[in-house]
């Protein structure tokens, strides 16, 4: 086959050729980034550049140390041509002009070529460190091409995303018998749903807490429709090819949902101390931290005459040897240098992301941090989950060699006081797993008596009260007499499970072709009902489609609050869409739900016929986030239930129940199982809807509502 393409020299003479030979190529494109010429600056290929304009911090810095800075003025001051426009210090340190702007570094590729288009940033705004909001065009730029570099983990990367049924044609080969799906579709019904494209452009640059949450909402209900799709098309179930990053895109490049889009020193509008996310897309989309891959985000800021980069945001993921066990205190390695794929190791540079946090030691302003820990949940071992830790400042720098002779740069940052507890939070939870230090003010370790796989705590550490009114331990439904089936069902025949994309599982058809779970107990969609598999089902007790039926997913706790008599809460991390618990408890006639839900015990009744508001504002068109039940069904808590009986109402859940319909022959079992709605950091209380009666139901009393919430109605049913 002829080489066209390669230049000059990769055209093989004429006549025979030796195949088993490997040409030498030389590469289109130098893997090597390019910085341009500034003035008072030499070209990075001149070895007799101009050297950085730098001022040595002033320490202290541990023994055997070097300061980081290597540079020194020559003999006098470079000549710095001043651009167009004012510049202003207000009291962040002296004015350092730096010769370097920050829209002349690229965060590198995986395969290592530069990424951005090279084109000029335009930016007239003359900002300052704390409270600075700053349009940055490389933003979105850079984003796009990185996206394209990483957007598939799996051989057949950059293939286009779309729903197949495979079948088998004559010749037994898998045919492809339906057209695609693709994420732009499936983007564009979410955010009409969600009212997405009228959101106000200044809450798209400048978020709060509700744009916030819907973003995260949108994408995380993408990404598991993109899940859903890749399970049909892969043939090992459970490959992925990074449906995060294809939903990320798609909405941040392709549709342009997102929040806080303009880069700023200092808290992020919207996000909370403590917040999570599983993952780093889902950092990008809400502002804070905006490179998918790169740990330092860093951002240019007009302090002097010139522009200077400074670190807005730094994860720490275990990439590099950080030391972060001291919950207030970080010393955070550099980039670069040390992860080559070859396995080259080479000296980290001042530039990009560590001459930004050079700067910042400087101008002490504020950096967002962002903790990369185990998620012992995960799919995977290497599996993280992602804590916002706050802010913190570089208190001082230094350079050090690592373990194979390199040189690294190291940063120490110390957390702004005052701020709510979060990786301290996660630390102090696994002592208490560990066994390390006794959680404070339990009264018993697990009231579940190891009905449970999961002990529950009791506790109290607010007053003196010692425990609920006694009750039964159960884990699921006390049926007397189940609903009858308008159609009889005898089950699937799946003797291994019910996999993805087999269209013979009567249990997979019911559900609209999909099984409603992942394999991490994941909900997949927000269909008004779930059908799983029953008693006369041949799929084992660990079939996916069987998620509700195995218990606590997580350790929870049953705790005393200040004004709402006893709640939940999970010491694990929940993410959004995963399954909680049921709602255990004697399933009890209709005619008597009005008495029983009437009395002083009427807190612990549930009502399925309940209307909730929709979990986001949405038309009643659209009919994918209603709740319809197809029975009756109440339950009452009272005698027997579990940790359900003591989640507490909020006009702003966290959390929202889904119908389970189990089935067996003429018979249905109809179950409420709880979900995350969003996210859920440990020690956070699950909260859902009490929802309004129906109406016709006897009128109830109205409560007061302590949930404390920006939502909040001021009452409850």
């Amino acid at each position: 086959m002829e080489q066209q393409g390669l230049g000059s020299d990769s055209v093989p003479p004429s006549g025979f050729v030796d195949k088993s030979k490997v040409l030498d190529v030389k590469p289109l494109r130098c893997l090597a980034p390019v910085f341009p010429s500034s003035p008072g600056m030499g070209s990075v290929s001149n070895q007799q550049a101009t050297p950085f304009v730098c001022v040595p911090p002033s320490g202290p810095f541990p023994p055997g140390v070097a300061p980081l800075y290597p540079f020194s003025i020559p003999g006098g001051s470079q000549n710095n041509q001043t651009p167009t426009g004012g510049a202003s210090n207000h009291g962040l340190g002296s004015n350092i002009p730096s010769p370097v702007p920050l829209n002349a570094f690229r965060t590198p590729s995986a395969n290592g070529v530069p990424r951005g288009r090279g084109r000029p940033r335009k930016n007239s705004q003359n900002s300052t460190p704390q409270g600075i909001v700053i349009e940055d065009d490389n933003y979105s730029d850079g984003f796009t091409i990185h996206m394209n570099d990483v957007e598939d983990g799996s051989s057949s990367r950059r293939r286009k995303v779309g729903l197949q049924k495979r079948t088998r044609g004559a010749n037994g080969e898998q045919e492809d018998s339906l057209p695609e799906v693709d994420a732009d579709g499936e983007a564009n019904k979410l955010i009409a749903m969600f009212e997405m494209v009228d959101v106000d452009p200044n809450r798209k640059s400048n978020g709060d807490r509700e744009i916030v949450q819907r973003v995260l909402f949108v994408f995380d209900l993408l990404r598991r429709k993109l899940t859903q799709i890749e399970e049909l098309r892969e043939a090992n179930p459970g490959a992925s090819r990074r449906p995060d990053l294809k939903a990320g895109n798609t909405l941040m490049t392709n549709k342009g949902i997102r929040t806080n889009s303009l880069k700023r020193v200092g808290s992020v509008p919207g996000v909370e101390v403590g917040d999570i996310f599983f993952f780093r897309m889902e950092l990008c989309l809400v502002g804070l931290h905006s490179p998918s891959m790169a740990g330092i985000d860093y951002m240019s800021v007009k302090l002097t005459l010139d522009e200077e980069p400074l670190a807005v945001s730094i994860v720490s993921s275990g990439g590099y040897d950080d030391d972060g066990d001291d919950g207030d205190v970080l010393i955070y390695s550099g980039q670069g240098g040390v992860a080559r794929r070859d396995g080259q190791m080479f000296d980290q540079k001042l530039e990009r992301g560590n001459l930004a946090m050079e700067k910042s030691v400087h101008r002490a302003n504020e950096i967002r941090v962002i903790r990369g820990l185990k998620d012992v949940h995960g799919p995977s071992a290497a599996a993280k989950v992602y804590v916002y830790d706050g802010v913190y400042k570089i208190q001082e720098s230094w350079t050090e060699k690592n373990k194979s002779g390199c040189s690294v740069f190291k940063y120490k940052l110390h957390r702004v006081p005052g701020q709510p507890a979060a990786f301290t939070l996660w630390k102090a939870i696994q002592q208490w797993k560990d066994g390390v230090i006794s959680r404070a003010g339990i009264i018993l370790p697990d009231l579940t008596s190891g009905v449970e796989s999961h002990p529950v705590s009791l506790v109290n550490d607010i007053d003196d009260e010692k425990g609920p009114a006694y009750f039964t331990y159960i884990r699921s439904l006390k049926y007397s007499q189940p609903f009858s089936s308008p159609k009889p069902f005898t089950g699937c025949h799946c003797l291994g499970g019910c996999q993805p994309g087999e269209s013979n599982c009567p249990c997979n058809q019911r559900n609209g072709g999909y099984i409603p779970y992942s394999p991490l107990g994941i909900r997949m969609n927000y269909k008004s009902l779930v059908h799983e598999c029953g008693q006369t089902c041949s799929c084992p007790p660990n079939c996916r489609n069987r998620m509700t039926q195995s218990g606590l997913k997580f350790q929870l706790e049953v705790f005393r609050t200040k004004e709402r008599g006893w709640g939940l809460r999970s010491w694990d991390p929940i993410r959004a869409g995963g399954f909680i618990c049921e709602y255990a408890g004697e399933v009890v006639d209709a005619s008597k739900a009005d008495e029983i839900g009437s009395d002083s015990e009427g807190s612990f009744m549930f009502d399925a016929t309940r209307v909730s508001e929709p979990m986001a504002p949405v038309s009643d068109a659209s009919g994918e986030l209603s709740t319809k039940v197809p029975f009756p069904l109440f339950i009452s808590a009272k005698n027997s239930g579990n940790v359900a009986r003591f989640m507490n109402h909020s006009c702003s859940p966290n959390v929202y129940w889904q119908p389970v319909l189990r089935e067996n022959n003429n018979e249905s079992f109809l179950h409420i199982a709880f979900f995350a709605l969003y996210h859920i950091p440990p020690l956070q209380e699950l909260t859902f809807d009490y929802g309004m009666p129906a109406a016709g139901q006897v009128s109830l009393r109205r409560k007061k509502c302590f949930c404390g919430s920006r939502k909040c109605k001021g009452f409850f049913y």
